[in-house]
This record gives structure tokens, C-alpha cells and sequence, in this order.
């Protein structure tokens, strides 16, 4: 049965799509997961997969064409499939309408005949925000249910595996229906809510929808049950703690606070006038518990032969196992697949130098002494790799299954640690920026990172990656590849120890730095001849002034 793809929204302000590329040709065998084409959003350049099998049987827009969001894209389909009814403007072909479920899984929700959804009413679904978004988590909502919504207006906070992101309506109506809770998540494509006229009929707009969802819709029974869960949570009641207060709580908070074996006395509750709801008991933490040596008596004593003998008393400790299950965020959850993907498929080797940072110690004290100019040791680090990959473009590359990428430009990314796990900003054309644009690029970056609102386009594109651990202590250390990637410099801290210049022991300052490399794109001599390089830099800083 023919497959109608249309052009995604790749972005959260995207409305239009230019077909940078096609990857498969009309009569192309598809496979699910395949890649079918670069689209250029207003944001970056992706790679758009197929989500369905068969043959590629018509192209909508060309390369270099430009359609806007929904617009027929590509028809999926058996070889030698009648598509004239698409083509001609109908919804589905002659043979696709026999089967009301075919129709359904081949036509988007947006077309509101095919899912019989009433005029005026939109469902909106998850939205995919990033490249390589597969689920999504609502992390706030900033409309509820029964609000007026114009278009422009901020629907919700959209956590996806890179940032959270400020989600907008492209729609105006009241808001009738919540179908993804706040902490829940969902896949791409997911039922998120329903806009339309107030008064609007949900259970037969809901209904209408599931047949036109993808087949990752939940029924109409889970939203049922969804529906209820989120009516019960809404009720509240109270319950009386043991200094005779009452204490408001959900039914569902409830429920769970005693499938866990949680006392509500002893959890603080985030809702209305402090009554507890679901989220609390999910994120409540048991204050530790003091364990209590229990003294074993000893045993009676025994005479033989005269001698008296008695064992000690042995004091064991007494505890309470425990353990807790915290569910893994979007951004844990794409660190541990392009980890491990880095890993198995990269095939990883470590260099290691030592570098003498005496000169560019002095050297940073000098500049700092300037007025309004602070330059970090990293800044350092990011300029001479910037500048050591101009002299050593074999590093500067991406490998791919029948070309090698040579990136004539130097985006370095740099690794910064956040609560959930890692995000690597993207500093862009970093050879050409100087010590004091990096430092303050690298400070605002990382302060967006850490605060979760980084951009995807401040997040794509680097063609090399640097991560410090120094500023922790550590010495030395090994870095897993940031793919697409071929290299990635770990450095470690700056350390005061012996050191021999000119015949004679001194007190030398050090730092370790370990160039990991893809041994498919970067030799063993080539990424030696990379450390030297930025060796020669860090040691004579001057140099990356000229």
C-alpha cells in the first residue's frame, strides 16, 4: 500500500524545508531507517530517515526545491503501484481505500478528512526538535486545559536529548485536551494535545485521531485510562499525619505513596496550597537511616582442664538495604547510544604528551593583568588545537562508508559537564577567533549549557573536540570520540613537580594531554605529528599571537 511522506518539521520554528540532497533515486528498494534525503531547515542541514519500507515511487520536491511543512515529499510503495490518485490530488489510491487502517497509517493526522476530525481542530502531536530526537518529555506545561491559546503562544517546555526547548502553538483555539503529563514522556509523533473551539466533542476527536496516527498512537483505551488518571490526580483528599495535621493529597499520589511504602507526613508537597500529587512521591528521597550495632552476647563459658575460655563480644552493623530507580533522562539516554556507538564502530588509539606550561603561565598572568581580559588555561588549549589543525587537516576529517570528509574550516567542540550528564558546544571557526573571543564564547555557552538553552545550531558541527578534567584534579585520562568526530584531546591538570632542563633538576610546571584518535582516518605518525605541533604552541605561546 502506497505511503504519502511528507515534509517533516525538523525544528520547532520550522515552516519551510529545502531538499538539500536525495540519497535514494525513484525505484530505490527502502528499507525502515534508511536515509532518504538532506533537508535544510532554518536551523541546520539533517538527515531525514524513512520510517517505512518498499520502493521509492515518485519524488514531490526536488533538490534544491523549497515546500513548506506537510507538503507531499515522497511516495513509498509495492513496484509498479498505481499512484495516479495521489498524484491527482486524492488522499489515497483506488486500492488503499478497501482498508480504512491502511488509509489511516498512510495519511498524517494533519489531514483532517482522512482522521475525521472536525473543522477548526488540530491535534498536535510531539513535535520532533533536534536531529536526533526519538522521545521527548514535557517538562512544563504553561497552558492548562481549557485556556485560550493564540497562535505564537507557548504551549509547554519540551526536554529532548540535547535541551529543553520552549515549544509554540501554530494554532489558535482553547486548549481541550493534555495528552502527555508534565515528567512523562513520549515518542515523536506521540498525541501531545488538542486545540480547537471550546465545546469541541474530545472523546470523538480522539477517536477520530487514532485511526489517522502513526502506529506508534496509543488506543483509545490508554487514552481513556490516561484521561482518568489525570481527573483523579486533579481530586484531592486529605489524610491526617501522626501530630494531628492534615495532610492534602491526590488519590493517585496516594496510591503510589503506599504501593511504595512511603508516609505522606514525610513528603513536602509542589501543588496547590502544598498538597502532594504524583510527582512528589516519584521524586520524594527517604532521609538515611542511622544503623544500630546490635551486641552479640557471649556464649557461656566452658572449663577444660581447668582453663577458662569465653568468645568476645562481636558488634555487627545493622542496616536496611535499599536501592532507588531513577528514570534515565533524554540526554542520558543519547549520551550511552552515541557512546557506544563511538566505541564499537571507531576503532579507538591513545597518544599521550607531556608539555612543559611554564611559558604559558607567565604568558596568561600577562595578559590577564590587562584591564577587562581574562583568559583561562583551556582557552589556551582550544587555540593551539584550532591553530594545529590548519597545519594537520588529516586530523581535521570525518570518515564516512565511501568517502573521507576534509573540513577546510575549525569547529572545536568543547565538553562541559551538566547535571544529567554531558553536552559539547560548539565553538565555530575557532582558528579564526582570538584567546579572549574564546574565553568569553566558551563561559556563555557553557553557561547556556548548563542551564539547559543551547540551541541545536550551537551544538552541530564540530570537526574536533577538547575535554578538560584539570580544573578536577586529574592528571591524566582517555576520551571516548565525539563521532562524526576523528580526534579528541583529553587534558589534565597542570602539575608542579622535578623536572631536568639544561642538565639540572628544577621545579617545572607540567600538563598531560591524550589525543585519541580514529586509527581509520588518523595514523599513528599523523596524530604524533598533531601533538607536536600543539606542544610547540602551548610551550611558546607567543607564537599563536603572530
Amino acid at each position: 500500500m502506497a505511503i504519502v511522506v511528507n515534509m517533516p518539521r525538523l525544528s520547532d520554528t520550522m515552516e519551510e524545508g529545502t531538499v538539500a540532497a536525495w540519497l535514494k533515486n525513484v525505484g530505490d528498494k527502502i528499507e525502515e531507517g534508511d536515509i532518504l534525503a538532506e533537508i535544510e531547515t532554518d536551523k541546520a542541514t539533517m538527515e531525514f530517515e524513512s520510517f517505512n519500507e518498499g520502493t521509492l515511487l515518485h519524488i514531490g520536491v526536488a533538490e534544491g526545491d523549497t515546500a513548506p511543512v506537510d507538503v507531499l515529499l515522497a511516495i513509498i510503495g509495492d513496484e509498479g503501484e498505481d499512484i495516479s490518485g495521489l498524484l491527482n490530488g486524492s488522499t489515497t489510491p483506488a486500492e488503499v481505500k478497501e482498508d480504512p487502517a491502511a488509509v489511516s497509517e498512510a495519511v498524517p493526522v494533519a489531514s483532517s478528512e482522512a482522521a475525521e476530525i472536525p473543522e477548526g481542530v488540530e491535534v498536535i502531536t510531539m513535535p520532533r526538535l533536534s536531529d536526533t530526537m526519538e522521545e521527548g518529555t514535557v517538562a512544563a506545561w504553561l497552558k492548562k486545559v481549557g485556556d485560550t491559546v493564540e497562535e505564537g503562544d507557548i504551549l509547554a517546555e519540551i526536554e529532548t536529548d540535547k535541551a529543553t526547548m520552549e515549544f509554540e502553538s501554530f494554532y489558535s483555539g482553547t486548549l481541550l485536551y493534555i495528552g502527555i503529563q508534565e515528567g512523562e514522556s513520549s515518542p515523536v509523533d506521540e498525541v501531545l494535545a488538542v486545540i480547537g473551539p471550546e465545546g469541541t466533542d474530545v472523546d470523538a476527536v480522539l477517536k477520530g485521531s487514532a485511526s489517522g496516527a502513526s502506529n506508534s498512537a496509543p488506543s483509545e483505551e490508554k487514552k481513556v485510562e490516561e484521561t482518568k488518571e489525570v481527573k483523579t490526580d486533579a481530586v484531592s483528599e486529605t489524610v491526617t499525619a501522626n501530630d494531628g495535621k492534615r495532610i492534602f493529597a491526590s488519590p493517585l499520589a496516594k496510591k503510589i505513596a503506599k504501593d511504595k511504602g512511603v508516609n505522606l507526613g514525610d513528603v513536602k508537597g509542589t501543588g496547590d496550597h502544598g498538597r502532594i500529587i504524583k510527582k512528589d512521591i516519584e521524586n520524594y528521597q527517604p532521609s538515611a537511616q542511622t544503623t544500630t550495632p546490635v551486641a552479640v552476647s557471649a556464649p557461656k563459658e566452658v572449663s577444660t582442664n581447668n582453663a577458662v575460655s569465653a568468645t568476645p563480644i562481636i558488634n555487627l552493623p545493622v542496616g536496611q538495604e535499599g536501592s532507588e530507580e531513577v528514570k534515565n533522562s533524554q540526554m542520558r539516554k543519547v549520551i550511552a547510544k552515541r557512546l557506544s556507538e563511538s566505541k564499537f564502530t571507531a576503532p579507538h588509539y591513545y597518544l599521550n604528551i607531556e608539555v612543559d606550561m611554564s611559558n604559558a603561565i607567565a604568558s596568561r598572568k600577562k595578559i590577564n593583568d590587562l584591564p577587562e581580559t581574562k583568559v583561562s588555561f583551556n582557552d589556551l588549549v582550544v587555540k593551539a588545537c584550532a591553530m594545529a589543525l590548519i597545519k594537520h587537516p588529516q586530523v581535521n576529517t570525518t570518515w564516512g562508508d565511501t568517502v573521507m570528509v576534509y573540513h577546510q574550516h575549525v569547529h572545536i567542540g568543547v565538553a562541559v559537564a551538566v547535571p544529567d550528564g554531558l553536552m559539547v558546544p560548539v565553538l565555530k571557526f575557532a582558528d579564526q577567533m582570538s584567546l579572549t573571543q574564546i574565553g568569553g564564547s566558551v563561559k556563555d555557552l557553557a553557561g547556556k549549557a548548563r542551564n539547559k538553552k543551547l540551541t541545536p545550531t550551537e551544538m552541530e558541527g564540530s570537526t574536533f573536540t577538547v575535554s578538560n578534567l584539570g580544573m578536577f584534579g586529574i592528571v591524566d585520562f582517555t576520551s571516548i570520540i565525539n563521532q562524526p568526530n576523528s580526534a579528541i584531546l583529553s587534558v589534565g591538570a597542570i602539575v608542579e613537580k622535578p623536572v631536568v632542563r639544561n642538565g639540572e633538576i628544577v621545579v617545572g610546571n607540567t600538563m598531560k594531554v591524550t589525543l585519541a584518535c580514529d586509527h581509520r582516518t588518523v595514523d599513528g605518525a599523523t596524530g604524533a605529528q598533531f601533538l607536536l605541533t600543539l606542544r610547540a604552541f602551548l610551550e611558546n605561546p607567543v607564537t599563536m599571537l603572530a
